[in-house]
């Protein structure tokens, strides 16, 4: 049985003050959800807020991005090792956002979810079509892609360690979101690739994620569905009710 994984994608909310209060509303209404895992991953100078906030509970924090090189004179990011050492276990790769303004492409992907495993967290990588490509049919060719660019360079013992998310650029923060059965056949599909490149076990195993307008009113239906395993939710995680009620599905 895979173990639901729910995890928030705050993006540029919050303050350091505004991530301690969430957590203080938010820890009470989860101390029952054993049955899924919490991530939480706000904005990189909020970390050691929410990871103070976050000590004793089930709740782990990630970051929302993570650069491939240990260290060295790259202005502006942050390595793999540092997020290990501000007690995050988890990192995003290549959400859509990242690869919409900010040029990330399979091969950047590829080398930042390598990278965080080298660091020992687990990463949440990011895959999903634009509106103009699931309305021409090529939807699967586009996760195809993704998948064997940014994913199957991984290594099977790195693979199993590493969460997928199917994001549909359309769907998120657009208010629309994918009916379940159209995220069920994108996770099916995307189960099917992780089988033909890593086997049937590792594809059972690997937990895939949908991300696109998650809220508590829908997430049960997504839920339902037996190739959804978790969400990565971006606004409706940000107040400490609507999260919860997620969880909570």
């Amino acid at each position: 049985m895979r173990t639901p994984l729910m995890a928030g994608n705050w993006k540029m909310y919050k303050t350091p003050a505004e991530t301690q209060a969430f957590f203080s509303k938010f820890l009470p209404l989860v101390t029952g959800a054993t049955h899924a895992e919490i991530a939480i991953c706000p904005p990189f100078v909020n970390i050691a807020a929410a990871v103070e906030a976050a000590k004793g509970s089930r709740v782990g924090i990630g970051g929302q991005n993570v650069y491939w090189a240990k260290e060295g004179a790259f202005t502006g990011e942050v390595s793999a090792p540092m997020l290990k050492a501000a007690g995050c276990t988890w990192a995003i790769a290549g959400h859509s956002e990242r690869r919409q303004y900010f040029g990330e492409t399979d091969e950047t992907v590829l080398k930042r979810a390598a990278a965080a495993l080298d660091a020992g967290l687990l990463p949440i990588v990011c895959v999903g079509e634009r509106l103009e490509e699931r309305e021409s049919g090529n939807t699967e060719r586009v996760l195809e892609a993704q998948f064997n660019g940014g994913i199957a360079g991984l290594s099977a013992e790195q693979f199993a360690k590493t969460v997928i998310a199917y994001e549909p650029v359309w769907a998120i923060g657009t208010g629309k979101v994918a009916t379940p059965d159209m995220a069920g056949a994108a996770h099916k599909f995307l189960r099917g690739l992780a089988e033909s490149k890593y086997g049937k076990s590792a594809a059972a195993a690997v937990r895939i994620l949908y991300g696109g307008s998650v809220k508590p009113d829908n997430v049960r239906g997504l839920m339902a569905q037996p190739d959804i395993d978790g969400a990565l939710v971006g606004g409706a995680s940000l107040e400490a009710n609507s999260f919860a009620s997620i969880v909570n599905f």
